[in-house]
């Protein structure tokens, strides 16, 4: 009985260990960074980046999963079903979490209560953009041509409801004004039609405008930036312009399933604080126009629901639809 006893302790004694040190191990398997988009866009970019320097901060294995489809609503509903194990993690646009839930009924998740959130990793800012060849030469032309020649003037976007959309949405409501908006499924035929000058302007995200705007194809009239951007600093910014109420950022982040251990959320969120501060990282993301964010977890929290508020108005007010 004596002997039993003690291999019974032994036992207990082992499993109490155990928890600690497989929290410890983590990642002790290959953990999937899921992007809810197709490959190629600003979020694929920055969980590539990620996959392969989390490696490298963190061990394991850090493989990026593209499942895009409905808006980046279909992947984030997979995470929000995975284990909460540190295994499958969501690194996503504002999208899914702060403008698909006013847009898309009986979506399959709620953002608020269905995942645990680690940190907006980057954040950058959208230009207002016109082809070289266009005869408006200023915001004060294209405002001045707006209020002459209402819904004249086209506006391309990645799709109904993106970032480039609502941004435009928002900057007709804040100068009394209306253009032609032009729904494109991404951001790539936008910027050829700009390029062909078969679309008049688009707001598009700076990492993706500023070759082009370098390079004297397209035209930059103002930027929606709290302050103007260090690689394009001769640029306004909306408020310096005059148009109050538009500063506007896309951003991208990372999440995981609701119930993510402390422990691992704190060593993910180090870990990609970490990358996006090293100093091969960081001056290259600078260079492409993001800025670097990096906050908390309680952070991004309180900074998601106020995207969620502030959306939710400019889609309800602009009867903004999906379709």
């Amino acid at each position: 009985m004596k002997r039993l006893l003690t291999s019974v302790l032994l036992s207990l004694t082992a499993l109490s260990m155990a928890g600690p040190a497989a929290a410890q191990a983590w990642p002790a398997k290959p953990v999937t960074l899921l992007v809810p988009f197709p490959p190629g866009g600003s979020t694929d970019a920055i969980a590539r980046l990620l996959s392969t320097k989390l490696q490298e901060n963190l061990g394991g294995n850090f493989v990026v999963d593209n499942r895009g489809g409905a808006g980046g609503t279909i992947g984030t509903a997979m995470v929000k079903r995975a284990a909460p194990d540190g295994y499958t993690v969501l690194v996503t646009s504002l999208g899914p979490l702060v403008i698909g839930p006013h847009l898309l009924k009986n979506l399959p998740y709620d953002p608020t209560k269905d995942l645990d959130y680690i940190t907006v990793a980057v954040q950058a800012p959208n230009v207002l953009v016109v082809p070289a060849a266009s005869p408006h030469k200023s915001m004060a032309e294209v405002l001045a041509f707006l209020k002459a020649n209402p819904e004249k003037m086209s506006f391309g976007t990645s799709g109904n409801g993106s970032s480039d959309h609502i941004t435009a949405e928002l900057f007709w409501q804040q100068t009394g004004t209306s253009g032609l908006h032009i729904p494109y499924k991404g951001g790539g035929p936008v910027m050829t039609d700009l390029l062909g000058n078969q679309v008049d302007a688009s707001f598009m995200n700076i990492n993706t405008a500023l070759p082009q705007i370098k390079a004297g194809k397209l035209r930059a009239l103002g930027i929606t930036s709290a302050a103007r951007s260090p690689v394009l600093p001769d640029v306004q910014t909306m408020d310096e312009l005059g148009i109050k109420g538009l500063q506007v950022y896309s951003w991208q982040a990372v999440a995981a399933p609701k119930g993510l251990p402390a422990d691992i959320k704190a060593k993910l969120h180090a870990g990609i604080v970490k990358t996006l501060n090293a100093a091969d990282v960081k001056p290259k993301l600078l260079e492409q126009g993001f800025e670097i964010v990096a906050n908390t977890p309680e952070q991004f929290t309180a900074f998601q629901a106020s995207e969620f508020a502030r959306w939710k108005k400019v889609i309800t007010d602009r009867k903004i639809t999906a379709d």
